[in-house]
């Protein structure tokens, strides 16, 4: 039996119950929970939606709310494909925030 694999060659992982893409975006949501029971990050939201307009929708991986009032929207990539960087933009463009690629 061939096994399926993601065309950008990501690995789902599952952690704490939570599917994840990839073993990149499952290790930042790790490293978010230690910055939380840090104190550096009060809480973070995931796959938080914005609506782009057109029908064209963007789910962003993570919002963070850090304890110094700041707030960082964080997108998990292993590569950038063209949509990704046209939506990207369009958020960026629509609404007053910067999205940061780790």
């Amino acid at each position: 039996m061939k096994k399926c694999s993601h065309k950008y060659k990501a690995i789902p992982t599952i952690v704490d119950n939570i599917r994840f893409p990839s073993k990149k975006e499952a290790r930042y949501y790790g490293e978010l929970k230690l910055r939380q029971m840090a104190g550096e990050v009060n809480y973070f939201l995931m796959q938080v939606p914005f609506e782009v307009g057109a029908g064209i929708k963007y789910k962003l991986d993570f919002m963070e709310i850090w304890n110094d009032g700041s707030i960082h929207y964080v997108d998990v990539k292993g590569y950038e494909t063209k949509e990704f960087k046209l939506k990207k933009k369009l958020v960026e463009e629509k609404y007053p925030i910067k999205i940061e690629i780790k």
